[in-house]
């Protein structure tokens, strides 16, 4: 999108009526027909679910139902650990770690900016980050355990790693990616350097930070229920082990499903805060 562009969307002043309409579509995001939509390939899936798990299991092995219950039996278990509390009180955990994480994590945001703004300190620190990156967060856990023990301090630290790395990389391509006639234009206007990388940059490299933020938090989630699989008593991911231990299929599969269900709203909740705050993003929309 070019810089006129950018800035008519950013300015709803400048905009014709035509260009107001589609900047109030790109804001309010997908029509209900569109979502429904969406959500038509669930219904399907757990209808396929549901014929399997009640018909087609049974006429071969009886003890296979309760190996694959079938969803009726999974929503049943759902309402009773709802109705106990345990469910949000797992959930509430996992949800807490994961905050704290990002918190923390969020140092990798001013750090991409300095990284992607001066060649200096990206040499610098490059190599360290590079040979750190690859390395997935599971692998951390034994370390992490010997570090802080069976710990909420563990699960963070591992939730962290998750993050902080595609918020650094994100933050790093956004910076690059700012045009530098942006950039001479701000100078030429007298604006410092700092106002400049505040200013300038940083706005500019938003969209990206963002991406970023989301897929950091979808990875940070996914290493927090491997985390919480080994190395704690409370959480999603301990819900799924203990049910193991008793084999109850339908207790992990609520689990499951609450980690996926968890997971899609973060990343709606940004979609549509990133939507309200930079509707100049287009990528955000999708």
């Amino acid at each position: 999108m070019s810089d006129t562009a950018n800035a008519q969307l950013a300015d709803p002043s400048a905009l014709t009526p035509a260009e107001e309409a589609a900047v109030a579509r790109i804001r309010r995001g997908p029509g209900w027909l569109s979502g429904m939509v969406r959500y038509l390939g669930l219904l399907v899936f757990f209808g396929v679910w549901q014929i399997i798990s009640a018909f087609v299991l049974p006429r071969i092995d009886a003890n296979l139902v309760s190996l694959m219950p079938p969803p009726t039996e999974v929503v049943k278990a759902a309402i009773a650990l709802l109705v106990s509390g345990e469910l949000l009180k797992h959930f509430l955990t996992s949800l807490q770690r994961e905050v704290i994480a990002f918190t923390y994590a969020c140092i990798a945001i001013p750090l991409g900016v300095l990284m992607g703004w001066s060649k200096t300190v990206q040499n610098l620190m490059e190599p360290v980050f590079e040979m750190l990156r690859p390395i997935p967060p599971i692998a951390w856990i034994p370390l992490a355990i010997l570090w802080f023990g069976i710990s909420d301090l563990q699960n963070q630290f591992i939730i962290f790693l998750g993050i902080f790395f595609p918020l650094l990389i994100n933050t790093i391509t956004g910076v690059k990616n700012v045009e530098y006639n942006i950039v001479r234009a701000a100078r030429c206007l007298g604006a410092s350097e700092r106002a400049v990388l505040v200013k300038v940059v940083f706005r500019a490299a938003l969209p990206q930070i963002v991406t970023g933020i989301r897929v950091g938090l979808g990875v940070g989630w996914m290493a927090l229920v491997a985390a919480e699989l080994v190395g704690a008593t409370s959480g999603l991911g301990w819900l799924i082990s203990d049910a193991r231990s008793v084999l109850r299929t339908d207790i992990i599969l609520v689990g499951m499903i609450s980690i996926g269900v968890a997971g899609l709203l973060i990343d709606q909740g940004l979609r549509w805060v990133a939507r309200k705050l930079l509707p100049w993003s287009l990528a955000m929309t999708k």
